[in-house]
């Protein structure tokens, strides 16, 4: 499947930036003049997450529609958690044992991190790209509320529409907690993708280009002044807020391309294995691909450098996918359907509960 691609293809471009665009210590006191322009040009992988989060709108939907919530909710926490936990381990393992100048980590703060909630506690990041998984997970629950209710065509495109723009108004109306738990910095990515999805699903109508063009252009306002002002920091370098802008409109045309063009008819084994490791390269590749650069760095030229950190990144990711994600996220999924099944079936039961509990209080009589 092509968006296999271009996931992959949005964590390359992620790999990029983090090897090849930020300033680190890594690189040692001679990173500028080792890398030259190339970190005027790798910053704009930054916006790899962007494309993540349009894919995530179109796909988690595509998951939904027609499925049990408990189903769905079970096979977004088999897909997110068994390589997350991997991740976390192996990149809190490296920092606290082998390179505890890579950053500053506590045991307690790894394990904090295992919750993938660590945002909400208050607790910092292991590792900066977990930003992300905080916000696919309350995407998912919100979709996972819109399932309870029902999807239909005009629902989805209604709340496409709506929650991008609600979320603003709870951010710059002060409401703080309603505006992250609306994902408000990227509700329109998710939302773009969701409006696609219905163009896959129910073909080309102009209400639900209208929405996929209203959110693209909320997604340009709101993502290139505050990636530009990152970027400026990380890089040292000020980028073209026109070529930001390009992006983000060029992660929405990918998207649609791959899902509404013959394209969406494709199939490539090697599309399908690129996807399956997109996760945990995403996951391992930071500190454990900035290590790899900091112990080959002064021995060897910069590009041999960067090629041992992107290998040693696919190669640990390949062992999370082979040791992790393929014998856990069946066996996470089916506990998780167990739980949630549970769940449902203690509430369904006091519900059912109400109504003889309300008779019951009925024929009190209160003594005269």
């Amino acid at each position: 499947m092509v968006l296999d691609g271009l996931r992959f293809l949005a964590a390359a471009a992620v790999v990029a930036y983090h090897l090849a665009g930020r300033q680190t210590s890594a690189w040692g006191p001679d990173q500028v003049e080792r890398l030259g322009d190339v970190p005027r040009w790798t910053s704009y992988g930054s916006l790899g997450p962007e494309l993540f989060f349009v894919i995530s709108g179109f796909v988690v939907l595509l998951t939904a529609w027609g499925r049990p919530t408990v189903r769905l909710v079970a096979s977004r926490l088999a897909r997110l958690y068994p390589a997350y936990w991997a991740g976390v381990l192996l990149t809190g393992g490296l920092l606290l044992v082998l390179w505890p100048d890579g950053k500053d980590v506590t045991p307690a703060q790894v394990l904090v991190n295992l919750t993938m909630v660590q945002s909400a506690l208050g607790v910092p990041h292991v590792d900066g790209v977990y930003w992300t998984l905080w916000a696919e997970l309350r995407f998912y629950l919100l979709i996972g509320l819109l399932s309870l209710v029902g999807l239909t065509r005009r629902r989805v495109l209604a709340v496409a529409l709506v929650w991008p723009w609600l979320a603003q108004l709870a951010l710059h109306s002060g409401l703080t907690g309603l505006a992250t738990a609306l994902v408000a910095d990227y509700a329109s990515l998710f939302a773009a993708g969701m409006a696609l999805y219905v163009l896959h699903r129910d073909g080309h109508r102009l209400d639900a280009w209208l929405v996929v063009a209203a959110n693209t252009v909320l997604a340009v306002l709101l993502v290139v002044p505050s990636r530009a002002a990152v970027l400026a920091r990380t890089t040292g370098y000020e980028p073209s807020q026109l070529l930001l802008g390009v992006g983000v409109v060029v992660c929405v045309a990918l998207v649609a391309c791959a899902v509404l063009t013959p394209l969406a008819r494709a199939r490539a084994t090697w599309c399908v294995t690129l996807g399956a490791l997109t996760y945990p390269v995403y996951l391992v590749h930071d500190y454990w691909g900035l290590y790899v650069v900091h112990l080959t760095a002064p021995h060897v030229p910069t590009a041999v450098a960067l090629t041992l950190a992107v290998g040693a990144a696919l190669a640990l990711a390949w062992l999370v996918h082979r040791c992790v994600e393929l014998p856990c996220g069946p066996r996470v999924r089916r506990w998780s359907e167990q739980a949630l099944a549970r769940v449902r079936g203690v509430l369904l039961d006091r519900v059912n509960r109400g109504p003889r509990l309300v008779r019951g209080l009925d024929e009190l009589r209160v003594p005269g």
